[in-house]
């Protein structure tokens, strides 16, 4: 590390300010004793409840109301509506909501891409669905990543749900995960309509399977080679059988070949898709709007813990 430095200083003007403590807006906790590393967005979430009025507001549990049934109906339809709205800084906390997500807030993933989809002309109850994901921050806002010395080489957890949605297409969400904590996640509406929960699952998997190669390559090359395969959780048997079997099926002879890859991923062992039951699939939290308990057990498996 010495030498690092010493190579850098030979190059650039640099400043020695000791132990990390921030870094974009993270803070940053050692403990050495522990061996953990754990970050947190603190600040930020205390700076976004201020900017839109929250500071005093009451903590939720949950970000988005399992029963809540958002949609595009509730948004203004006539001239009084859009006069309602007019000062309601919605995007710009969409916007806010977003940032927190991409840095170090996966629990709130599936409910700001919710209320995203509202963003052209949203409605007081979108508006108050917003709200309530600043309210779940504000009850989490001690919570932080961990990761610790418990080592677990890349695994992830793939999921999808379109039972919830309007327009029918389904929800895509993975995470992956490096010594108890999450490394890359992502919630994404599927491009096509899923004719059945097995194709649903299979083609979040193909997305999973994309970002585990490159996170598998990309460990490779700046920590070492990884020999053995990276595990894929799903917890779909059908969809698990569909990825080794080459043969089309009545019910799946449809799907666009584009998302046979994963058969090939798997059949170079790159990729080792496993069975998951679905009260442990990380990835669910992702998918859909959960209650408490589920929340905070899910959330927990994210990697995130009360500091």
């Amino acid at each position: 590390m010495q030498d690092i430095k010493r190579q850098l200083k030979g190059k650039v003007e640099i400043s020695n300010l000791g132990k990390i403590h921030w870094l974009l807006g993270f803070e940053i906790q050692c403990d050495q004793d522990a061996h953990t590393l754990s970050l947190s967005q603190k600040s930020y979430i205390d700076s976004v409840m201020k900017r839109y009025g929250l500071e005093d507001a009451k903590p939720l549990s949950t970000p988005m109301d399992p029963s809540a049934q958002l949609s595009k109906s509730h948004s203004p339809s006539t001239p009084q509506e859009y006069a309602d709205m007019q000062d309601v800084p919605y995007r710009e906390a969409t916007g806010s909501l977003t940032y927190a997500v991409i840095r170090s807030h996966p629990d709130i993933a599936y409910a700001t891409t919710a209320v995203s989809c509202f963003n052209e002309n949203p409605e007081r109850v979108h508006w108050e669905a917003v709200k309530r994901i600043i309210q779940y921050l504000k009850g989490t806002i001690g919570w932080e990543i961990t990761y610790s010395t418990k080592v677990k080489d890349l695994e992830g957890y793939t999921d999808a749900d379109g039972s919830t949605n309007e327009d029918c297409h389904a929800i895509s969400g993975y995470v992956f995960l490096i010594d108890g904590g999450p490394v890359s996640w992502s919630v994404k509406m599927q491009e096509i309509v899923a004719l059945s929960t097995t194709e649903a699952k299979y083609i979040a998997a193909m997305h999973a399977a994309k970002e585990a190669l490159w996170l598998h390559s990309f460990l490779g090359d700046i920590l070492r080679p990884l020999n053995s395969a990276t595990t894929l959780y799903c917890d779909n048997q059908s969809a698990i059988a569909l990825t080794k079997n080459d043969q089309f099926h009545a019910h799946t002879k449809h799907i666009n070949i584009c998302y046979h890859f994963i058969r090939y991923v798997i059949q170079n062992g790159s990729l080792c898709l496993e069975y998951c039951p679905t009260e442990d699939m990380t990835a669910d939290m992702l998918t859909k709007a959960l209650p408490s308990p589920k929340v905070k057990h899910f959330a927990s498996a994210l990697g995130l813990h009360p500091a």
